[in-house]
């Protein structure tokens, strides 16, 4: 089968996929979604999918009968920190583990359409392996011994694709592993799966002609989020509870907050992303903006794990562009703790959801005697059109290429919005480094309280200024992509789900700021969006640490996560 013949088998997957029938799980077409579906056991195939009415799938795992009571147990009952300790006890194997998460993840990819490979076979396998070595040295392999871990399509596993959803990257199976890939063998985990990401990677929801569209189980209207939306979906099913993923512009931290995560963008240098496919030419990101690879979880001190599991093993032997800092080097907050907050980024004001969330967790940390210090930053506001300056130096020229070798079209939200330009001169680079380094430098003056001069450890502020939206609607990256191009690490925390009363609510006062906002307000106009969409949606916050100091940015969320449960700023007493 030709390539284009490819796209067109794919193609119709997608729509019929969207139509609620089971032709991508029955098809034997070898398009990537295709074959994606025949990995799939067929004892682990739903007897049918559920009706196009029912928009949150999160119970049909529980009510599937695929998994047995103690598989249930294994994948809703426990994170990743704990499930380690539980096959550290032996109190579960490693190959159990990873049956249940592997039959978990299956369900997912059939209400969700979540993976794009599958080695489930592999997985378990390696979970055997693990078992025997136990049982022989009496030693685990690592910190992550046995536990599941999905990853973003993007990352190289040797023997299976990494197309990122293009056509003339499918059938060629990696011959190596990307680095992060051997550091978490290495420590003991578990590999089983890789997700589903935008094509072009350059679109905040995750859909592409080779396997379709990622949809969110909480609410299949509700945008899945980008570029990492198939880890967000997969995670949300509770079919993985480690995931990784990458972030140049809000990638992790945006299918965090659509699928109700915790999420962590570390600064550029602290985790390993050579042998990470990405359709641009080798190199660029030395010119441009860096990437960053970063976990997703569905408990805080999972992302901490991760972090720590990979500082540890010392990545800056086997990776120039690490920097070194094991983890107890990567900062901490103070014993007295301030807080700043920035409100808006002076391009897209936020919406009422979005503003209230930010408020509520300002006085809970006020009412719990934490020290809340109002930031006024300026040069916000000239970050989000400086990184995607940053982010376009090559014209988009290698991506549309790629595209062309197969004739394959740019999805339709693609479509009105990326076209092929020309590259950035060298003196419009050197030009737009320097205001670059001019607004760092700037920036660093929101790290002290301007009234005072104490040393602020963290900053919240919106991860967008609307709540998570409906399919193809996300409208701004300023608040995300602004800490790509300062290299602070930053993360989402989930604080409480969109209420009723969270409808309530006008425009702020005053014409729209731009272009951005006036968008942004149709996300709220009850002329072009009906706002009941966002009950059922959870509600977050972003969290923001200096440079270079992940452990600070953990220990910040950790406290805000104890202030927002209810517990005492006591608990400070353990860091």
């Amino acid at each position: 089968m030709s390539c284009q013949e490819k796209l067109s088998a794919a193609a119709e997957l997608h729509i019929s996929y969207h139509h609620g029938t089971r032709s991508f799980i029955q098809s034997n077409c070898p398009s990537e979604a295709g074959r994606t579906a025949i990995r799939i056991p067929k004892e682990w195939l739903l007897p049918s999918l559920p009706p196009p009415s029912l928009l949150d799938v999160r119970s049909i795992p529980r009510t599937s009968g695929i998994l047995n009571s103690k598989e249930l147990d294994i994948t809703e009952s426990y994170d990743a920190t704990a499930l380690a300790e539980k096959i550290r006890s032996r109190t579960l194997t490693a190959e159990a583990v990873a049956v249940a998460f592997c039959k978990r993840a299956a369900i997912a990819q059939q209400v969700c359409n979540c993976l794009t490979e599958i080695f489930f076979s592999d997985a378990i396998e390696r979970a055997k392996y693990l078992d025997n070595e136990y049982k022989r040295t009496g030693k685990t392999l690592g910190p992550l011994h046995g536990v599941p871990v999905s990853l973003k399509d993007t990352f190289k596993v040797k023997g299976y694709d990494a197309s990122i959803g293009i056509a003339s990257l499918a059938d060629n199976p990696s011959t190596e592993n990307a680095l992060l890939v051997d550091i978490l063998l290495e420590q003991g985990a578990v590999i089983y799966c890789k997700t589903g990401i935008p094509q072009t990677l350059m679109a905040l929801d995750s859909d592409n002609n080779l396997f379709g569209r990622v949809l969110n189980p909480r609410d299949k209207r509700i945008t899945a989020g980008g570029s990492t939306g198939g880890e967000g979906a997969l995670l949300a099913m509770r079919g993985s509870i480690l995931g990784v993923g990458t972030d140049i512009g809000g990638s992790i931290r945006i299918p965090a907050m659509c699928n109700g995560l915790y999420g962590i963008k570390p600064s550029a240098g602290r985790v390993p992303i050579v042998g990470n496919e990405t359709g641009s030419k080798e190199g660029i990101s030395n010119i441009g903006l860096h990437a960053s690879a970063g976990p997703l979880a569905n408990s805080l001190r999972d992302l901490e794990l991760f972090l720590r599991v990979i500082s540890d093993s010392k990545p800056w032997e086997r990776d120039p562009a690490i920097e070194y800092g094991l983890w107890e080097e990567q900062g901490s907050i103070q014993k007295k703790p301030v807080i700043g907050v920035i409100k808006r980024d002076g391009v897209t004001e936020p919406l009422p959801p979005v503003s209230n969330v930010l408020s509520e967790t300002v006085n809970s940390l006020r009412h719990s005697g934490v020290e809340v210090v109002e930031i006024e930053a300026p040069e916000f506001k000239k970050c989000q059109s400086l990184a995607n300056k940053l982010f376009g130096i090559d014209g988009g020229n290698n991506m549309f290429d790629l595209l062309e070798k197969t004739a394959e079209p740019l999805t339709k939200w693609l479509s009105t919005r990326l076209r092929r330009g020309k590259q950035m001169p060298l003196d419009k680079l050197v030009e737009y480094h320097a205001q670059r380094t001019k607004v760092q430098t700037e920036m660093l003056k929101i790290w002290k309280d301007p009234k005072t001069g104490r040393k602020i450890d963290a900053i919240i502020l919106p991860v967008a200024p609307h709540p998570a939206p409906p399919i193809d609607r996300w409208n701004s990256v300023g608040y995300t992509n602004t800490f790509v191009l300062l290299d602070y690490p930053a993360g989402t925390l989930p604080v409480r789900d969109f209420k009723n009363s969270d409808l309530i609510g006008g425009f702020p006062s005053g014409e729209p700021l731009g272009s951005w906002d006036k968008a942004n307000q149709e996300l709220w106009d009850e002329n072009t969006i009906d706002r009941k969409v966002y009950i059922n949606t959870k509600l977050s916050i972003q969290v923001v640490a200096p440079r270079l100091q992940e452990r600070t940015l953990c220990q910040a969320m950790e406290l805000i996560k104890d202030v927002l449960d209810g517990s005492k700023v006591s608990n400070q007493a353990k860091l």
